[in-house]
């Protein structure tokens, strides 16, 4: 909203394209009144770009738009000489060229009234509707935000929780910024830079997750501009040379075309250069830049099938560099963004990249939720919104869960870090849910992270997952296209456990975990999953050993550390590790846990060792009883007809009883059996193992060894 002049060093934002001239708009626009019926010149520009989107759009608002911004703004002047109402018509013209509907565009002439004029929302509301009443006022409350010298904690959640009910909000104040970024120039260095940071780490990743490709990469290259001036003119300099040097993109374009023509195949090829920092990051990647490196062929087509039907013909006639092949029609990104990616060597061995997507893909790849109209239409919103909220079908997961986060954490500083760190996120990965739906993770996501996406704070109760069908722990690591499952204890009360912060990579997983153990501070769960597991829900790899024996902390004092230290260890209450499950007569040793808990483990136990590198001190402990039991025995095999029946009947010959059952899927002609077993007598555990060996094709059983939180 402030006033800057025109910064001549920065880029253009589309190499080529002239930009409209500011001082002519300035004079057009106070030329006078203009008739009840005619269009003001001074938004013609608006109109056409706008028409050019929506050939049947109702222009009389934006003409009573543009007249009450006008005459309200009339004798405010930007910091340029300028004067202001031309800051309002840039903004507007931003929005109408990325194809915003007509209520974002009248919201947009009108965003700066309520502040910085005798506009009441009253007024708005009356003259324009509620709709644009909704946008002006989340506008104004964004612009009564003070991003400070480093966007503080505090004014930025404000600025989420005023923006998070509309995504056209935040469209119009990228808008804003970019017009902003574009006139910086009057402002002193240091103010230029302190606005180009914020402007890098917080507006540009969210334009990056509203898929407005168009403003992000402008906003890049002004940032860069300013804040590395000299990687920046040396990026300069190049784009200059190469465009001296000849064109062999336009070369293997040519080929591109006569190909599809060849193959009847009808499609739209173009050049689309890189700008400024997507060129420089190529420097940086591959070393020295060939001429194709600085631009992409963009192929445009009608249908989606079309878009494989270009590919298949590219891989047969061209060869391609399949590393390079990436399908976001069939998985989307987060940001709605869709195209095939791929690249072919060109008849001189130079390497092409290739975008490949329908001329809807395009508006939406570069306008992002902008392109999608108003979400709250009757005609363009299929599900009704429920009374006092305000669905948004257009809304990301992504900030939805900003909103949620910020609603959870009390405190400003934990969540600027969580959304910073999920900002700085640059690659998303889908994972599909066993019930069908779909969940966007940050690259390196785990099964915990999967729970609170899915779950929000029932996700306490995880006790383990099954990923791609097969149970994993909730620190398994997911990959795009994976299928999860999580598995929940029945004990609603149980809690996570403060380990499960080693595996979280995503704000919403941390804030909850975090939550928890600050109301919690005496609770600290302890099982594999972090939770007391039920025996009715626990997989495998989670399970505990069952109430029959038990065993005692010795006398003698224990400290873990000095914020806990257990005095009358006779009377401590013991639970037995998920992680190894231990039953007499396994030599075990004992840990203590917040809340007065002591914690056995098997001594050969690999979270026994990691306990003791961290400097725990172990906790004596001894069998008091042998009574029945439950334990995980893993059998390894040859894969044959009737081996799972053979194996089950020899276990219910000993008398044991099977609480839950596994087999992997055969590798190499071998195949993993794992049991839950329950025992009416620990010392029988020998004996059962022996005969499950007897079974022919098995070749070896084993306790279960699953990985524990320390």
């Amino acid at each position: 909203m402030s006033a800057e002049a025109t910064n001549p060093g920065a880029p253009s934002r589309r190499r080529g394209r002239p930009r409209i001239d500011l001082r002519r708009l300035g004079r057009v626009a106070l030329l006078g009144p203009v008739s009840r019926d005619r269009l003001p010149d001074a938004i013609g520009h608006v109109a056409e770009a706008h028409r050019a989107h929506h050939p049947d759009a109702d222009l009389s608002i934006l003409r009573r738009a543009y007249v009450l911004a006008e005459s309200s703004h009339r004798g405010q002047m930007r910091k340029s000489g300028e004067p202001y109402i031309t800051h309002p018509l840039a903004v507007t013209l931003i929005l109408a060229e990325l194809g915003a509907e007509t209520t974002t565009l009248t919201a947009a002439l009108l965003h700066d009234t309520v502040e910085d004029t005798d506009v009441t929302l009253d007024q708005v509301r009356t003259g324009f509707g509620e709709e644009v009443c909704f946008l002006v006022d989340g506008v104004t409350k964004l612009e009564k935000v003070d991003y400070g010298a480093a966007a503080e904690p505090e004014t930025f959640r404000k600025m989420l929780v005023s923006t998070g009910n509309d995504v056209r909000v935040m469209s119009i104040k990228l808008a804003d910024r970019l017009h902003n970024m574009r006139t910086l120039g009057v402002m002193r260095p240091e103010k230029q830079e302190r606005i180009a940071k914020v402007t890098r780490d917080v507006l540009i990743p969210l334009a990056e997750r509203l898929g407005v490709q168009a403003l992000k990469t402008e906003l890049e290259d002004l940032s860069f501009a300013i804040l590395q001036p000299e990687e920046y003119e040396h990026t300069r300099a190049l784009i200059a040379a190469d465009a001296a040097a000849g064109d062999p993109l336009g070369v293997i374009a040519e080929n591109v075309r006569a190909v599809l023509r060849e193959a009847d195949i009808t499609a739209e090829v173009l050049i689309r250069p890189r700008h400024f920092v997507s060129v420089h990051r190529a420097g940086l990647k591959r070393g020295e830049l060939r001429g194709t490196d600085f631009g992409r062929l963009l192929v445009l087509v009608g249908e989606d099938a079309d878009c494989y039907g270009v590919l298949g013909e590219l891989h047969t006639c061209f060869t391609p560099v399949i590393s390079e092949f990436k399908d976001f029609i069939a998985s989307p990104k987060f940001n709605l963004y869709q195209s095939l990616h791929t690249a072919v060597v060109g008849p001189e061995g130079e390497v092409a990249e290739v975008l490949i997507r329908t001329h809807q893909m395009h508006k939406v790849a570069e306008a992002g939720v902008v392109a999608l109209g108003n979400p709250y239409s009757p005609t363009e919103s299929a599900e009704p919104a429920v009374e006092g909220e305000r669905a948004d079908p257009t809304r990301p997961g992504w900030l939805s869960r900003l909103l949620e986060w910020q609603e959870s954490t009390p405190d400003p500083d934990t969540f600027w870090t969580s959304l910073r760190a999920d900002l700085a996120e640059d690659r998303e990965i889908t994972v599909f849910r066993s019930d069908g739906g779909t969940l966007g993770l940050p690259a390196g996501a785990s099964c915990v992270d999967a729970g609170y996406a899915q779950y929000g704070e029932v996700a306490h109760a995880c006790i383990g997952a099954r990923v791609n069908g097969r149970l994993a722990t909730l620190s398994t690591v997911l990959s795009d296209g994976d299928t999860v499952q999580l598995l929940l204890a029945h004990d609603s009360g149980s809690g996570p456990s403060s380990d499960w912060l080693d595996h979280a990579r995503t704000p919403a997983a941390r804030i909850a975990i975090t939550g928890w153990h600050a109301a919690h501070p005496d609770d600290e769960p302890q099982t594999a999953g972090g939770h007391p597991a039920d025996p009715r829900t626990a997989p495998q790899d989670a399970a505990t050993t069952g109430p029959g024996p038990t065993a005692s902390a010795l006398p003698g004092p224990a400290r873990r550390g000095a914020e806990n230290a257990v005095v009358d260890l006779p009377d401590t209450t013991v639970r037995l590790a998920g992680c190894c499950t231990p039953v007499p007569p396994d030599a075990v040793t004992g840990f203590a846990v917040r809340g007065g808990f002591v914690t056995v483990h098997r001594e050969a136990c690999p979270a026994v060792g990691r306990m003791r590198v961290r400097g725990r001190d172990p906790v004596p402990v001894r069998w008091l009883t042998t009574g029945d039991c439950r334990v995980t025995l893993v059998a390894e095999s040859f894969g044959r007809p009737g081996l799972l029946a053979d194996l089950t009947e020899a276990i219910a010959t000993a008398g044991v009883a099977v609480v839950s059952a596994t087999v992997e899927p055969p590798t190499e002609q071998r195949v993993r059996h794992t049991y839950t077993l329950q025992l009416p007598d620990a010392a029988e555990l020998p004996g059962l193992m022996r005969v499950m060996r007897e079974v022919p094709g098995v070749y070896d059983v084993s306790r279960a060894q699953h990985p524990a939180t320390a």
